[in-house]
Formats: structure tokens, sequence, C-alpha cells
């Protein structure tokens, strides 16, 4: 399994200075993001596409068919040129894609209009790449948020892989985030989504800032015994090994400025990397 950080100065001049260790840099799919983050590490793109909104819908008009063409042959560009293996699809339907859904409904009805536009969505990137190279991550509902409490049951993740073919992404915080708005306890969670087909992994801190649970922060004690858990399951053969861990803890531009401690890069990335190194 290999060891990938979100791509950052500090990251990169630590990484230069021999004081960061990991495998790739991770990235969104910014060309001159890619570029910058070549020049020290191979990186590993993510992408910022999703299945639920209806952005991959060939039912449209022929503009929009013609935007679905283009922007998938620039993904396969990007893809084969970093040699990222998976192309990652978001698993999200909205209150602005679907407004006649409450937020936090749980009616049956709602969830068949979720799962068939996610299906949707799914099948027409999967026609592209093939059923193999496709994963699909969870991720986080909160009640005050934006994403419908549907695209984050595991029942419906679960149907969605299934039916398919596709791999798992399981992003651990989000899956904290979600249980916990959902009432739900974490590891029945964890358990109740289809980590038989978990493909890549992605991890960092979760706090509670204002009554809102956010991500994409340093790691505290409850997130290290989760990130412990989930190693755990993949040494014991209960999970498949995943390619790739991707602690995806600082970044560029300014809603990462307050959240990108050199410090933090390389206490906890090199924790993380001699946990990961022997599997």
């Amino acid at each position: 399994m290999l060891f990938s950080i979100n791509f950052s100065t500090q990251a990169a001049v630590l990484f230069q200075q021999g004081r960061l260790k990991i495998d790739r840099f991770k990235c969104p799919d910014w060309p001159y993001l890619i570029d910058e983050a070549s020049e020290y590490c191979p990186p590993a793109v993510h992408f910022n596409l999703t299945a639920g909104r209806g952005k991959f819908s060939l039912k449209t008009g022929r503009k929009s068919r013609e935007w679905i063409f283009r922007k998938l042959d620039e993904v396969d560009r990007i893809a084969n040129e970093t040699q990222t293996p998976y192309i990652n699809l978001h698993l999200e339907a909205r209150n602005a894609d679907f407004p006649e859904i409450p937020i936090d409904s749980t009616l049956p009805s709602h969830q068949e209009m979720i799962f068939s536009q996610v299906i949707s969505d799914v099948e027409t990137v999967v026609s592209r790449f093939g059923r193999q190279r496709i994963i699909i991550e969870n991720v986080p509902y909160r009640p005050s948020g934006h994403v419908l409490r549907p695209s984050v049951e595991p029942e419906l993740i679960s149907k969605v892989i299934e039916q398919t073919g596709c791999g798992l992404l399981l992003d651990i915080p989000h899956a904290r985030i979600s249980a916990q708005s959902l009432g739900i306890d974490e590891t029945e969670y964890f358990n109740r989504l289809p980590v038989h087909r978990l493909k890549e992994l992605h991890f960092t801190g979760v706090q509670n800032l204002n009554g809102w649970l956010q991500d994409h922060l340093p790691a505290l004690e409850a997130d290290w015994k989760r990130l412990d858990w989930a190693l755990e399951r993949i040494r014991q053969g209960e999970w498949p090994r995943p390619w790739l861990l991707a602690f995806e803890y600082g970044g560029v531009g300014e809603k990462f400025t307050w959240r990108t401690s050199a410090q933090e890069i390389e206490i906890q990335g090199n924790r993380i990397y001699r946990q990961v190194n022997p599997i």
C-alpha cells in the first residue's frame, strides 16, 4: 500500500529536505498543480467528479454531451500521464439537485430517485473507462449541510457498488461524520459499507468546530484509534489491501491557509507512513 499526502508548499519543502516520507503527492485535477507536484514526487490525482447530481446525464442536449465527452477525455489524459490507476466519483446528491427531497429524508421513493440518478451517472463514466477503473467515494452527511441523507446510507452505497461493479474509495473521516450525523455507531456504519470492494483509503482528523464536524484537520486520539482499527482490518485480511492511503491534510489556496502546518505534516505524515509501510 502506497502513502500519499495532499500537496502543499510546506509538504514539498519537507519532502525535498528528506524530512517527510511519502510515495506520492495527492493532487486535485488541476494541471498547474499536477505539474508543480511532479517536480518533487509522482502525483496521485483525485478527480472532482460526482455521481448523483446529473452531471454525466447523456439525456441532456448536444452541448452537454459534448462537454461530458471532452471532460472524460481530459480525465483519461491526466490519469494516464500521472499513472493514477483509478477514476474516483463522489457519491452525492444535493438539495439543489433534488429540491423536492428534504435533506434528512428516509422515504424509499426518495432513495430510489437518488439511486437511479447515481446509477445513470456512474454508468456513463463506466462506459468510458470500464468498471475496474472506477472507484466510488463516500461523502460526509450533516443535517445542516447540502448532501441529501440517502447519499450516505450504507445500503444505497452498497447497492450502487454491487450493481455497477465498481470499487470503494473509503474516506474514513467522511464515514465518521456521517455515522455521527445519522446517530449510528461508527463501527456499525463501517461494517455496513461494501468494504469488500475497498481500493483506496483517505484519512484526516475530525473536529467539532462550533457545531460543524470538520475534517481535513490534524488527527486527534479518536482519529488515530479509528485509523489503527481500519489498518488492522487490512492486516488481518478482513478488508482488501488498497493501492493507496491518502492523508488529506494541508493543501494550497485560501481554504487551507489555516490548516496547513509544516509541523503537523512532518509529525503526523511520518507516523502514518510508518504504519502503512509494512502493509
